[in-house]
């Protein structure tokens, strides 16, 4: 099995709504207010996916008694020739200090500062990308300053 890099999302967002606990464990809504999607240097063009994250998503994500959070993660991307991708980001993130103070405080992360993965799932009705409908994507993720995330995306092949 191959990771092939294709790029990057990087999303700015409004600090969490703690809903509070519940059956399932303590649950938060984050709001994703805008961002990019940067194609990977490198890569063929037509898997170097250029645009826009575009309002209206979010995430409902439940923090568990493990001390992981678990992503459902839902938003809209348009391309930078106009298509529209709906994409699904079911993830886990290990809760650690330095999670808790991004969520809290609004603070940075390094990739390897947590456990922080996404198996994202891409749907599109353009034909000219249409090979996203059929492909795995594994996601690696970090907090940004300011309330905001970044995935590096890769394609599972």
């Amino acid at each position: 099995m191959d990771l092939t890099l294709i790029g990057t999302v990087t999303a700015n967002l409004k600090p969490p709504i703690m809903i509070g606990p519940g059956p399932y464990g303590v649950r938060m809504f984050v709001e994703i207010l805008d961002g990019v999607l940067e194609g990977a240097p490198g890569v063929a063009a037509v898997e170097a996916i250029t645009g826009k994250v575009l309002s209206g998503g979010g995430d409902w994500a439940l923090i568990g008694a493990d001390g992981y959070v678990r992503l459902d993660v839902r938003v809209q991307f348009q391309t930078s020739d106009g298509a529209a991708i709906y994409a699904s980001f079911p993830g886990l993130i290990e809760m650690n200090d330095k999670v808790q103070r991004a969520f809290t405080e609004g603070t940075g992360t390094e990739f390897d500062d947590q456990y922080f993965r996404v198996t994202p799932q891409l749907e599109t009705g353009d034909s000219a990308l249409s090979w996203v409908n059929h492909t795995a994507f594994l996601g690696a993720g970090r907090f940004i300053d300011g309330f905001g995330l970044q995935y590096n995306m890769y394609r599972v092949g």
